[in-house]
């Protein structure tokens, strides 16, 4: 009997401690639940900034964000119109009032990053293994990641008429010049912008960029050493302009002499993507910049490359919450919705290989030339004095000492102080 009482007590002490287990356990999934509920009634409020051509595509991925992750929290984000080019003047008159998550182009970013305004990016390797290296150069600062990458087109390349060339003649700009001129056509280039004369100075050995003051210039674009000096480039580019096929026009006559036919080739960029796919259908054709000759040599050349990216605020009241945002609308499935409704190049790697974006020649051909590109990193003195250079070098022949003495007064400019 003895035995047997102690049994059951035995039992009973086992049953009591099993029942304290299971107490415990619903205690914790109590509290999980209830965490999970307190999330749920969370209201995550924030603000995002875009152009006003984008507000209506963002809103929808705005919606499509909320649906992802409507189990995880209730939401209030809303939308401002904010232009990319005035984001960082906006953005620096009041940080706090600022919005959480804001596109931006990449010559905004030293600036931002160095205010402590931006959020440093904490999956940085994800990021930098889906996007560009590009892209992900632009948006990072002695390594460290500032932005999410979102687009890489802005930049220029080759458009031709397929009609009067084939792919092998179009990599060198003297066969081009040479076929033009013998069906009396014309090939086009805007030497009056600085940010297209570049091209020809990129890939010499010359140099020109921003001081570390961030406001003054470096150039030596009138150096009379090395294998190639500046005056071998300017005689290049007299050579070029002697051509009777070269114009040295704007981008929007470019565009007319397409649509009128006497221009079958030029340099431009993706936003005239669509009226050359209509103007020449069959015909339209995209590659990266040809090489042209210079010192003997043949020299590819140059661009600067230009990209948008997403930032967030690092005095955003929900940087979680804010980040997850800018990265769900740069991903690869966003990205490719900016392609089909605003016709804007990926950054993203897979985005850029596939679909309609495979198959567009003018992305293709921005994300090809970007190999040979360069990001825009100048002070304000660089842009006239070299506009000007250009159209001396255009509008008529000079002899070597005159053309070393516009080098020379380029450079000057250039690197003159700010006042």
């Amino acid at each position: 009997m003895r035995q047997k009482t102690r049994g059951i007590i035995t039992m009973l002490l086992c049953a009591s401690l099993t029942l304290t287990g299971c107490s415990n356990t619903t205690g914790s999934q109590k509290k999980e639940v209830k965490k999970e509920a307190a999330d749920k009634e969370q209201t995550v409020k924030l603000t995002l900034w875009g152009g006003a051509e984008d507000q209506k595509m963002l809103q929808s991925m705005v919606d499509d964000f909320k649906k992802e992750h409507a189990s995880e929290a209730s939401f209030d984000i809303k939308l401002a119109v904010e232009g990319e080019t005035t984001c960082k003047e906006t953005l620096l008159g009041d940080v706090e009032k600022g919005a959480d998550v804001f596109a931006f182009p990449d010559d905004q970013l030293q600036a931002l990053a160095a205010s402590g305004v931006l959020q440093e990016i904490r999956d940085a390797d994800q990021v930098k293994q889906d996007n560009i290296k590009g892209a992900v150069e632009a948006a990072s600062v002695n390594d460290r990641l500032f932005a999410y990458p979102m687009t890489a087109d802005n930049g220029y390349f080759l458009y031709y008429n397929k009609k009067y060339f084939s792919g092998n003649d179009v990599k060198k700009l003297d066969t081009i010049l040479a076929k033009a001129e013998k069906v009396h056509k014309k090939v086009t280039m805007d030497w009056t912008s600085a940010w297209y004369l570049y091209s020809f100075f990129g890939n010499t050995g010359l140099k020109a960029g921003v001081n570390e003051d961030g406001v003054t210039n470096y150039c030596n674009w009138n150096s009379k050493k090395g294998k190639i000096k500046g005056i071998d480039v300017a005689q290049a580019m007299e050579r070029i302009a002697g051509s009777s096929a070269f114009l040295n026009t704007t981008d929007d006559k470019f565009l007319k002499g397409v649509q009128n036919g006497s221009v079958i080739a030029g340099v431009s960029g993706v936003w005239n993507a669509n009226a050359i796919d209509k103007a020449w259908g069959k015909n339209y054709g995209a590659v990266k910049l040809p090489t042209y000759t210079c010192a003997g040599k043949q020299v590819q050349m140059a661009s600067f490359t230009g990209y948008k990216m997403v930032g967030v605020n690092a005095y955003s009241s929900d940087v979680k919450w804010a980040m997850k945002l800018a990265e769900w609308i740069t991903n690869q499935d966003n990205q490719t919705r900016r392609f089909a409704e605003r016709g804007q190049g990926p950054s993203n790697i897979k985005a850029s290989q596939s679909g309609d974006i495979e198959k567009s020649p003018a992305i293709q051909a921005v994300i090809a030339q970007s190999e040979y590109g360069c990001l825009q990193r100048v002070g304000g003195n660089f842009w006239d004095p070299i506009s000007s250079f250009g159209s001396s070098v255009a509008n008529g022949t000079l002899s070597p000492k005159e053309l070393q003495k516009e080098l020379d007064d380029m450079v000057k400019k250039v690197t003159a102080p700010t006042v």
